[in-house]
């Protein structure tokens, strides 16, 4: 209670909630799907990241002798010294005689990149829009008109077009990713705005002459970063899908550089000979997808405060 509150004989405006709970990573590990989730897009993670490590083979390097070979075919290589040395394809090669585990295993740095771009750049666009749409109301029904619109197109569909406006590329493919993801956002923050605005430590900040900026930052901003740290994995995990989908469709990023969408279309007339060419990278695919939603699912049980009760 406030001195002046004190003198007057009131009682201080409540503040706003308290922050989550310092355990919340201890709840969050003890969830069985979080912690699988987490060690599996971890392990992933480190597999990108090490790739020049873990991979004896350019991706992009052709050898029409070893065309469509089968997983386990190994290959006598010369090296610059006039060595030779034995190199194992463990996932096989592609009609271009490329190696398929080095590209599978480059392929994870553009899923993981596109799905962390994209979940931190329409955060960042949707968290805008929703907070100044939820409070300010005269540009609540403009704003959410809009996101109305955008939200009546397929999410894949509006990609394909925004992708088809611009020169193919990684820049064109999050961009063309993040533009069906803002409104989901935006929806999401403006019903957290909607809620707190009415709070009585809201309209005590407002009773106060707090300006609208430092109100939504100080009040309002810290109640959507729960929801938004979960929104933001589905996000992720809805982007890498979405990437491979436009890669297999071939509006995504260029065939050159390696992706499991490019690594899929380019096997996917050789499938019944072949599997291996999509089987892989689409195991890869699968484990990300599930991974990042589990993760999420996690993140949700342990910071919903209802939910963290029963964990």
């Amino acid at each position: 209670m406030s001195a002046t509150a004190d003198a007057l004989g009131l009682e201080a405006p409540p503040g706003p909630p308290p922050a989550p709970q310092r355990g919340a990573l201890r709840r969050l590990w003890k969830n069985p799907a979080a912690a699988i989730g987490a060690t599996i897009l971890a392990l992933i993670l480190v597999i990108g990241l090490a790739a020049p490590l873990l991979t004896p083979i350019n991706p992009g390097e052709i050898n029409p002798v070893y065309r469509n070979k089968k997983p386990g075919t190994e290959e006598t290589v010369r090296r610059a010294d006039g060595t030779k040395t034995t190199i194992t394809h463990w996932m096989g090669t592609d009609s271009l005689g490329r190696d398929i585990y080095s590209r599978v295993v480059y392929g994870a740095r553009a899923s993981l990149l596109v799905g962390a771009a994209v979940a931190v750049i329409s955060i960042a666009i949707g968290l805008f829009i929703g907070l100044v749409s939820g409070y300010i109301r005269w540009l609540d029904a403009i704003a959410m008109r809009v996101m109305d619109g955008l939200m009546a197109i397929p999410a894949i569909l509006l990609a394909i077009a925004v992708v088809s406006l611009s020169k193919a590329g990684l820049a064109a493919v999050i961009i063309a990713i993040v533009v069906p993801e803002i409104p989901r956002v935006v929806r999401l923050v403006r019903s957290v705005v909607l809620s707190i605005r009415e709070e009585p430590y809201v309209e005590a900040a407002i009773s106060v002459g707090t300006p609208t900026p430092l109100l939504l930052v100080r009040h309002v901003l810290p109640n959507t970063i729960a929801p938004l740290v979960v929104q933001g994995t589905y996000i992720a995990a809805s982007a890498i899908l979405i990437e491979a989908i436009l890669s297999f469709l071939g509006v995504g990023i260029p065939p050159e550089t390696p992706t499991w969408g490019n690594i899929m279309a380019e096997g996917r007339t050789l499938f019944r000979v072949f599997p291996h060419n999509i089987l892989y990278p689409g195991i890869f695919l699968a484990l990300t997808v599930l991974a990042v939603n589990m993760l999420g699912d996690g993140l949700r049980d342990t910071l919903d405060p209802r939910m963290s009760k029963r964990l």
